[in-house]
């Protein structure tokens, strides 16, 4: 029997090859991208366990700096037509989100072992699920109040916070002319009757305060509209192989 086509699912990827801050945030075609730090006030006013953001641009030649834990890496990437695994989304190359935080009273946010540190050393660079090694990095540094990483909030509230950022730049990265990417890639989830069924186990973090994974979020690795693997018990979720691609699944340890 004919092999059966369930979804397609296309990405998109726009290069970046330059990031610096303005007074609105915007991108271009030609690689520039520029962030608008307007919003920080009224974020961290709106998270009271957020007593300060700082935002930094670290070029792939200023890694040898200073990094509080690192609590995730993030791809911007934003949907732009279908639902997760289908559809079309873009993508930005060239730029990853590193979110980082440390408490007030300098106690890393961090359960089983915190890398806070040189940066250059606490990343193994060009790795799947890390910062390639030409790589811009947009720093998102989170101060919670004392004590406040110790427990599930805190590290949600990074999350959170973080996650409104990224969304800034996913709604610009959606009005992006999808024919002027620098990359497509289309993939397919198939049906093979009569073939044999392959199943693959992936065993994702949920025991406590930052050590949890979020599933399908509205937009790809993000963190709104998902659900954390703790709250739902633990309980083995099926998902298709574009789904997994589009990033259905955000680590947040």
């Amino acid at each position: 029997m004919e092999e059966i086509i369930l979804r397609r699912l296309v990405i998109k990827a726009f290069h970046i090859n330059q990031v610096m801050f303005g007074e609105r945030t915007r991108m271009d075609p030609g690689g520039t991208l520029i962030i608008a730090r307007d919003f920080l006030p009224s974020l961290t006013e709106s998270e009271p366990l957020i007593e300060k953001i700082d935002m930094e641009i670290i070029s792939p030649g200023d890694r040898d700096r200073w990094t509080n834990t690192i609590m995730d890496v993030i791809p911007v990437s934003a949907k732009v037509l279908g639902k997760m695994g289908e559809g079309i989304t873009h993508t930005l190359t060239g730029v990853r989100v590193l979110l980082t935080g440390v408490d007030a009273d300098g106690v890393q946010i961090a359960e089983f072992g915190s890398s806070e540190g040189c940066l250059k050393e606490q990343i193994f660079y060009g790795r799947p699920g890390t910062p390639e090694n030409n790589d811009i990095l947009i720093s998102f540094n989170v101060t919670l109040a004392p004590r406040a990483g110790a427990s599930r909030p805190g590290p949600t509230a990074a999350h959170r916070a973080c996650d409104v950022f990224c969304q800034i730049l996913r709604d610009e990265l959606k009005k992006m002319n999808g024919n002027l990417c620098t990359e497509r890639h289309e993939y397919f989830d198939k049906s093979r009757p009569g073939k044999k069924r392959v199943v693959l186990i992936k065993q994702v973090a949920g025991q406590g305060a930052m050590y949890d994974t979020c599933i399908f979020p509205r937009e790809p690795s993000g963190f709104k509209g998902g659900r954390s693997i703790i709250d739902m018990g633990n309980l083995p979720v099926l998902i298709t192989p574009n789904e997994y691609r589009d990033g259905a699944i955000r680590a947040m340890y």
